[in-house]
């Protein structure tokens, strides 16, 4: 039996009986795999203590410790009472046996209204995996620890070291669909041992084991970029949700998709390990929904990343058109000039004042010029005729905009606007670029096209087996259907882009 189908077979066997709680026991369980704590939030009565004795029957023989902590639990009642014997010898050495320092698992319910010095003493053991007795280190062999509460921890109390600590945080709601429901309160009530195969349950020796291997998955391209668009947005949004995430945060959780493609039988991890970041991140409930927008936009928004760097490809495109563009059709209008008194003139028409009748304007227009160093000046100017004569029936204003405002001592002559009359319009195709450079452009283009038509083909194929790429154990089928609507928009993204590319060789016609 391979590893995924045996750790397939473990989640359905310990999720017997649990209803709306897969994904939550799956996950879970992939903490307790690779030696990461878990953090279930919810409200009472929603089986976290079950929960977490479950995930401990996935594995052999072992110790577990549960306790529900208070504001007057003592650390004897969690680390073990000092040995009244010891003590008589001047030597104050706790009884762990039994006790959370001799646990391979462990279940602290409500762990944020424990005290102080319970805390303190539980974030080594957590973090050195060292239990100080005394004047002596004890190796603790906790394997995970499950934690839950019905809140986050407070702010200002110095927890959040501890709060760091949990990798995996789950909000485990009460069930919410009426057929489960009914089938809950019909039934006896959920048993903490259920019968699992002894031959999928996990040792010590092939945890240990494994735990050294998570180390040879690689990160792939598209997780890597997946994490530098989460933390952009989590910068950029530090103000608004106040998320920050610990270097060592970021490394534990990297650790953790390593551990989700080992399980699912892979050397690399894939999107669908990505997803599990969106249950790593978030800090207080509120902002849950909030974070796994952002790791799921992050997920859409990298896509399926091809050898070829596709962004580098579309902006050589976008670089092509805009040179094409600027050498090949003319930026602005060439306006007709005329010369006079050797300075160049714009040519304007104009109503002629003196064939207006009672505010009709009649067909006759007069030809009028007006210095080419007067354009967008925003100046008042003498409009000349051909000859350089002023034309006195008019005032002319230059406005920045480009146009001319024209009055006269006519009173039924209403403002008029007038602009140059146009030689070569905007957008015309230039005639003095030569076939040999048209003909590099040309040839420029259709390499990008070539490259983008290279990129469709291998995402297509590469789309075609995300079914079962993206199929794992620890995600709900339903839950990467958006990876694939993705994939779609981002293969029909780059086929717009070998469109333009079309479009632009036209331009070289």
């Amino acid at each position: 039996m391979n590893i995924k189908a045996r750790v397939s077979g473990l989640i359905s066997d310990i999720s017997e009986g649990m209803y709306e709680r897969e994904e939550i026991i799956a996950l879970a369980l992939l903490g307790a795999l690779s030696g990461q704590n878990t953090f279930l939030h919810g409200p009472p009565g929603t089986a976290k203590s079950l929960i977490s004795r479950r995930i401990a029957s996935a594995f052999g023989e072992h110790s577990y410790f549960e306790y529900l902590m208070n504001r007057f639990s003592t650390p004897e009642e969690v680390f073990g009472p000092v040995s009244i014997k010891e003590l008589k010898n001047d030597n104050y050495i706790r009884k762990t046996n039994r006790y959370l320092p001799t646990a391979e698992f462990a279940f602290l319910d409500e762990i944020w209204k424990s005290s102080p010095a319970i805390l303190n003493a539980l974030l080594t053991v957590i973090n050195e995996r060292t239990f100080h007795n005394g004047n002596t280190s004890e190796s603790v062999p906790l394997k995970a620890l499950i934690a839950a509460s019905n809140e986050t921890p407070p702010e200002n109390q110095g927890l959040e070291a501890l709060y760091d600590r949990f990798i995996i945080r789950l909000h485990v709601p009460p069930i919410s669909k009426l057929e489960h429901f009914e089938k809950l309160i019909n039934s006896k009530p959920s048993r903490a041992k259920v019968k699992v195969d002894d031959s999928i349950k996990v040792t010590t020796a092939e945890w240990e084991g494994w735990r050294e291997d998570i180390h040879n998955v690689k990160l792939s391209r598209e997780t890597l970029t997946t994490v530098h668009l989460i933390r952009e947005q989590l910068a950029s949004k530090f103000d608004q949700l106040g998320i920050y995430v610990s270097d060592r945060r970021w490394q534990k959780a990297a650790l953790l998709l390593k551990s989700s493609a080992f399980f699912n039988g892979r050397t690399m991890t894939n999107p669908s390990d990505n997803l599990l970041l969106s249950h790593c991140l978030w800090t207080e409930q509120k902002h849950r929904s909030d974070v796994m927008h952002i790791v799921h936009q992050a997920i859409k928004d990298t896509g399926l990343i091809h050898e070829k760097n596709i962004a580098a490809l579309i902006q050589d495109k976008e670089r092509i058109e805009k040179e094409i563009q600027q050498k090949l059709f003319y930026q602005e209008d060439v306006f007709k000039e005329i010369i006079v008194n050797n300075e160049p003139h714009l040519v304007l028409q104009v109503p002629d004042p003196e064939h207006y009748n009672h505010g009709k304007k009649q067909p006759h227009s007069r030809t009028v010029l007006i210095p080419r160093k007067m354009y967008k000046t925003n100046s008042v100017l003498e409009p000349t005729d051909r000859y350089g004569n002023v034309l006195h029936l008019f005032r002319c204003n230059s406005t920045d905009e480009g146009s001319f405002e024209f009055f006269s001592q006519n009173s039924d002559f209403e403002t008029y606007i007038a602009t140059p009359d146009v030689r070569i319009k905007k957008g015309s195709k230039r005639n003095d670029v030569s076939d040999q450079q048209v003909e590099h452009w040309r040839s420029l283009i259709f390499g990008v096209k070539d490259q983008l038509e290279s990129c469709i083909n291998d995402i297509k194929r590469r789309a075609e087996n995300l079914q079962s790429e993206l199929n794992s154990v620890f995600i709900m089928p339903e839950n990467v259907k958006f990876i694939h609507l993705a994939v779609t928009d981002q293969l029909e993204h780059l086929k717009l882009q070998r469109e333009d590319c079309n479009k632009i060789e036209a331009l070289c016609s």
